[in-house]
């Protein structure tokens, strides 16, 4: 695929960016000594299904917010607790490891790209700042969309939600953007419902 196909990229994070097989067998040993934790990311897991499942939308409250109101309620665990407990061991503590899992060819075709005149943005259903730095990937990326994050998408791929608010902040029109990521069922999906080309990485 040539980079003169598309004027915009728009790019997954979490399994598109980094291996993210790797990085979840890390944290699972990290997190067996932590019952608790562990009892919070696993909801949490299944209620992004949930609300993927069930296209989860709001003007008022982010998914992010949404997820963490739905844990606290079914753990009867404090809200603010849910919420440190899911920063903490979905974005911080994996910090640490992702610069060792980068698909480092992703990242040369993305500065390839933008050396081209492309435009970029990531576009993610989770917090994504942090672990861009981590990543040292942020430079990379002149949009962020990310559920959790000020100004993030109102529903979870598969609704096109963030990838059209991506295309809009980067001024560019959906069928020339090119959608990357590594759930066909989630980004490619959404990408189809925004009129997006779709590159599946994996």
């Amino acid at each position: 695929m040539t980079h003169l196909a598309y004027d915009a990229w728009l790019v997954d994070l979490d399994g598109t960016l980094y291996h993210a097989r790797r990085l979840k067998l890390v944290m699972a040993l990290d997190l067996l000594i932590h019952p608790r934790a562990i009892r919070v990311v696993r909801a949490f897991r299944a209620e992004h299904e949930h609300l993927r499942r069930d296209a989860f939308q709001s003007a008022e409250v982010s998914p992010f917010d949404e997820q963490v109101a739905r844990v606290a309620q079914a753990t009867g665990m404090p809200h603010d607790e849910v919420r440190d407990t899911v920063m903490t061991w979905m974005v911080n503590r994996p910090s640490r490891w992702l610069r060792r899992f980068r698909r480092e060819s992703l990242i040369r075709d993305l500065n390839s790209f933008r050396n081209n005149g492309g435009k970029t943005a990531l576009v993610s259903d989770y917090p994504a700042t942090h672990k861009l730095q981590a990543l040292d990937a942020a430079w990379l990326f002149d949009v962020v969309v990310a559920n959790g994050e000020p100004d993030g998408p109102d529903s979870l791929k598969p609704s096109a939600s963030g990838l059209l608010k991506a295309a809009t902040k980067l001024e560019v029109h959906p069928n020339r953007c090119l959608v990357v990521g590594d759930r066909d069922d989630a980004d490619g999906q959404a990408a189809r419902r925004a009129g997006m080309g779709f590159r599946l990485v994996g």
